[in-house]
């Protein structure tokens, strides 16, 4: 009877250990997914969202960076990403079109960041280096516009694919009539102050239409002052997802992470100028506080508010807004705290699921959930 009783008693036994480990396996797997934990948060500004995440076609990739003396180790963790679901990039764009306009500025003995040079048809004389700044101080749309017309949409797409990102099509210019036309403009190029000479434009691929989950949204658009019923078709626009974004990014913070053929070819110079005009806030640019204040291009952590980013923190990021969808990409650091992360995510906010009307929640809903996701995960890494 006794040894019966002993049996029994182990068995219990080991059944406790045996949940308790389940348990505690469950619990840590919850509490190392940091996503997880903050999209969980009962701030309202995440409730809004998280509540029907499908509804705003939410995607999240955040990065952990780990560092153990001389060496750093990435953890990624995902909520929602699929590059095979389309979002519209917007201005998140101009980041890697700055970046591969450095590149072919290399490839040409003739240029570098202050060569001067005006679009051939457009009024305006600037330098590289100008538009580049323009690009993440107030995200500057023909700015963007004339490093395309340096560079074409061909090479642009083939710069993605050389460097082995992930999939990605710059298809159009931002916001300007003639922005399908695939014949790029040249550019006049002043080799002193008397001297000019002329890059040849370029003629590229018509694009042709993107097959990915979600490329028609909506139930209205309009045309002018037209409303038309039905699906807003994005399937000849620009595709930029967000791992190809992230990876963009990684590639500029870390390059020696990566082996040489899928860095991108900068200088430690040009590097050192696109780090810096990816962190500066507008008036580091030189734009007026008032106008642009700090968070204008910065939604994370500080996208809801006006006041003034503490000097210890540095983001490196670039945003995009349109259509009613929000995304930022950023490398986010606490010189003081020692914490440093990554976050790529995007939002759509379009509650009458009508485009081109500009009645966007991008001030009710979508800034707040980027600026709150952010602050949610830096308090985490704070901790950690």
């Amino acid at each position: 009877m006794r040894t019966t009783l002993e049996k029994v008693q182990k068995i219990l036994l080991y059944s406790f250990v045996l949940i308790g480990l389940l348990s505690g396996c469950a619990s840590t797997s919850q509490e190392t997914d940091p996503l997880k934990q903050v999209l969980s948060s009962n701030d309202i500004r995440i409730r809004n969202v998280m509540d029907d995440p499908s509804l705003h076609e939410v995607q999240i990739r955040f990065t952990r960076i780990i560092r153990d003396n001389d060496s750093v180790r990435f953890e990624d963790y995902d909520f929602g990403v699929d590059s095979l679901q389309y979002f519209y990039p917007a201005s998140t764009v101009k980041f890697p079109i700055a970046v591969l306009a450095m590149e072919k500025i290399n490839r040409n003995k003739y240029l570098n960041l202050d060569t001067r040079f005006y679009v051939e048809g457009d009024s305006v004389e600037t330098t590289f280096g100008r538009e580049i700044t323009k690009i993440f101080a107030i995200s500057d749309n023909d700015a963007n516009n004339r490093l395309l017309e340096f560079l074409g949409q061909d090479a642009i797409n083939a710069g993605f694919r050389k460097k082995n990102i992930g999939p990605a099509r710059i298809s159009h210019r931002l916001s300007v009539p003639e922005a399908d036309e695939v014949t790029t403009r040249p550019l006049v190029i002043y080799l002193n102050d008397s001297t000019t000479t002329l890059l040849p434009n370029s003629v590229n691929s018509t694009p042709k239409p993107l097959n990915l989950g979600g490329i028609k949204k909506g139930k209205g658009y309009y045309e002018g002052d037209s409303l038309i019923q039905g699906s807003f078709d994005f399937s000849r626009k620009n595709y930029y997802p967000v791992t190809t974004q992230h990876g963009v990014l990684k590639r500029i913070i870390f390059p020696d992470m990566y082996p040489e053929e899928e860095r991108f070819d900068l200088s430690p110079a040009q590097r050192s100028f696109l780090l810096n005009a990816m962190k500066a806030v507008p008036r580091e640019a030189g734009y007026s506080a008032e106008d642009y204040y700090d968070s204008y291009g910065k939604f994370f952590i500080y996208g809801d508010s006006k006041e003034p980013i503490p000097a210890h923190m540095s983001i490196y990021n670039k945003v995009g807004y349109a259509y009613g969808t929000l995304t930022d990409c950023a490398y986010i650091k606490d010189d003081k705290n020692g914490v440093e992360f990554m976050i790529t995510a995007t939002i759509l906010v379009n509650a009458d699921g009508v485009f081109n009307d500009n009645e966007y929640e991008y001030e009710e809903i979508g800034i707040p959930f980027l600026s709150a996701l952010g602050s949610e995960l830096y308090q985490l890494e704070l901790k950690r």
